[in-house]
Order: structure tokens, then sequence, then C-alpha cells
């Protein structure tokens, strides 16, 4: 805690199994001296979530102060968009709650008992600070249940379409807000996707593509030919031929497909793609899944370099914070070896800056994306 980290865990409490079942709780030291304010749970592996390390009141003020501090920074960073994170959980001093903006309207998530319980409060200091349209609760994540919290969707504040229609980097993309993944679209890689349109030509294969925000950036791109957009949703797949429409977009083939059975067909087949794009879904949720996780990594990656040309991009990401840097630039290299191929490391990237980084909490930092060009 005198590092600055926000968690306390369930074994490193005092008398846990004789204390009430409350949201928020005071913290003190073995001595009884006052260490701040904390979401408090009985069922889950993390007991205390700090809020603050002064003994204050945690209320609509409070919730106000954290909002608008944030708020004010996501400001300055001039984003290029409609759509961006406004409160990152920990790395926003506000432990379990997310909040996305997609216009005039929010979308939240409350991940913990504690923030479960103080929903309405944090509501009322939404719609005080930030004024939008209507609040979007999709608090559908799994980790609720090791909180021993169902999952709970439905509107919280205001009116809120079934979908809105966000820009991005020039791109104009429609989200499904009760359906779509994540809060509904993947807002940390806003700035990733500008790098894939940058680096694109010939002919392209975005991976687990979603509804196309890798794929129709690069077909954006002028030196681009054809995108081969795959996905095993054909709902992802419904949703991206609507974005490719709302661009007049027409240069992508969108292709239903497992994409491990994908890259491997295409191997056999030795198609040569001037790009290759690899967005997985997190293999990795827990640290006991860390081993399979890497396997899954390298058999994408080795695939995809095979499948590139000489002076081709690839483009491969992990959102798995169990999977560190370090881990999987030791995986990409070893799938480059095992593929026969030499590559450059053009740019490492990670999630942008409306998804900031608590130096002193990790668990903050999760998303790699990692350019790299074969020789």
């Amino acid at each position: 805690m005198r590092s600055g980290h926000l968690w306390v865990f369930r074994d490193d409490v005092s008398n846990l199994a004789s204390l009430p079942d409350v949201p928020i709780v005071t913290v003190v030291d073995p001595r009884g001296r006052p260490l701040g304010k904390a979401f408090f749970s009985t069922t889950s592996r993390i007991a205390l979530r700090m809020l603050s390390r002064r003994d204050e009141s945690i209320d609509v003020s409070f919730w106000r102060r954290r909002i608008r501090a944030a708020a004010r920074h996501r400001e300055r960073l001039g984003i290029d968009s409609t759509a961006h994170r406004l409160l990152f959980g920990e790395a926003d001093l506000v432990p379990s709650v997310i909040v996305d903006r997609y216009g005039p309207v929010l979308v939240v998530q409350f991940l913990s008992r504690g923030a479960d319980a103080v929903k309405r409060q944090i509501t009322e200091a939404l719609m005080a600070e930030v004024s939008p349209e209507g609040i979007l609760e999709r608090s559908d994540r799994a980790v609720r249940r090791r909180e021993g919290l169902p999952k709970s969707s439905g509107v919280l504040a205001g009116t809120v379409p079934r979908a809105v229609e966000i820009e991005m980097n020039g791109l104009r993309f429609e989200v499904h807000l009760e359906i779509g993944q994540k809060t509904g679209w993947f807002l940390d890689q806003r700035e990733n996707y500008g790098i894939a349109r940058k680096w694109a030509s010939g002919r392209v294969a975005d991976c687990f593509c979603y509804a196309g925000g890798f794929a129709l950036h690069a077909a954006a791109s002028t030196a681009v030919r054809e995108v081969v957009a795959v996905d095993s949703s054909e709902q992802a797949l419904e949703m991206g031929r609507t974005n490719a429409t709302l661009n007049e977009i027409a240069n992508v083939r969108w292709e239903k497909a497992d994409v491990f059975q994908w890259l491997k067909r295409e191997s056999e087949r030795r198609r040569r793609y001037g790009m290759v794009i690899l967005d997985p879904p997190a293999f990795a949720r827990t640290r006991s899944g860390l081993a399979g996780a890497l396997r899954g990594y390298k058999e994408i990656n080795l695939r995809a370099l095979g499948l590139l040309r000489p002076d081709g991009i690839l483009i491969t990401c992990s959102c798995s914070h169990h999977v560190t840097r370090d881990l999987f630039d030791e995986m990409l290299g070893n799938a480059a070896r095992d593929a026969g191929r030499q590559i450059q490391l053009l740019d490492k990237r990670g999630q942008p800056p409306d998804h900031p980084v608590l130096a002193s909490m990790p668990e903050t930092e999760y998303l790699k994306c990692v350019v790299a060009r074969v020789l």
C-alpha cells in the first residue's frame, strides 16, 4: 500500500471472517491508524480496493471530483474520435468502475461489490459532471461472478439508443451498445488502427476482425488492393459490412471462419499478403491459462509470418494482462525462428492515453501491439 498499489488481498486482512459485509470501509493498520477508505468484499480474492488515502466521505461529491479530474485529462488529449474511455478503473483512482463515452451517451461497468453498491451515486455524479443524454449499464463481464454478483444491464438514466454512430480517425462506425464487445467497441485500439493504415499495402488479412476496426482503416489506404477480414462470428461480420457501407469502402471481403483453421488453409494454399493483422481475444484470462495462451499466440503468429511476402508487415496484439511484454516478445521471436523468417521490430505499442497506466499497478497495463517487418 505504501508503494501506491490499490489492492489488498484476503490473506492480508486480519479477522476477515468476523467483519460485516458492507461495501465501503475505513482501513486501518495493525496499530489502528487510518490508512484510508476502500471498497470491501467478503467473497472476492481482492478484499480491499483503495478509494482514498484519507478518511473521507465516499459520496456523490467524492465521485464528482474523481470524474472531473478524469474528464479534464481526456480533454487535453486531443482524441481523434467521438468515443473514448472516460474512467479507467484503478488507473483513474476509481477501482472496478469503467465508463466509456460514445458521443452523447455513456456506457458503464461496475465490476466489484463495492462499485455495484454505489452505482446510483456514480450515475448521479456522471449526470452532473458530463451531462450525457443517457447512461447504459453493461456490467456483464465474468469477473462479477468472483464477486458473487449476477450480470446486470440496462438504462440507468436518460435515453440510450440501440446503436450510435461514432467517428474515429476520419472513419464512421455504428456501435451496438447493448450487444457489442466490451462496452460496444474496442476503444483501446483506436491509435493502433491508424498505425495499420500507415503501414498497409497490397493484400491485407485482418484476423479476428470483429466489426472491422483494423480492416476498414487498412482498406482506406490507397496502397491497399484488398482486405480479407476473418472472424468466427457472423454477427460481427454483418456489423463490419454495415461499417464498410457507411464509409463507402468496397475493397473488403468478409469471411466467416475459425482463424486458426483459416491461417492453416491459407498457408497450405501458399497465399501471400502485404500485411497480416492479429487481434485475438484474451487467450489468458487467469495466470493458470498462461502456458496455453502462449502456445496459441505462437501458433497464429507462426502461421501469419508464413503468409507474409518479403517486406510484409505483421501487426500482432495481445490484450492478456498475464502475457507480459517480455513474454510476448519472446513468443514472437520463437514464432519467427520456427517459421524460418527474420523480422525487424518497427514499433512496440500499447493502449492509448485515455486508458492510462498507474505506475504503482502493473495490472492496469494490458494491451501489447507489435509492428514487425519481414525481411
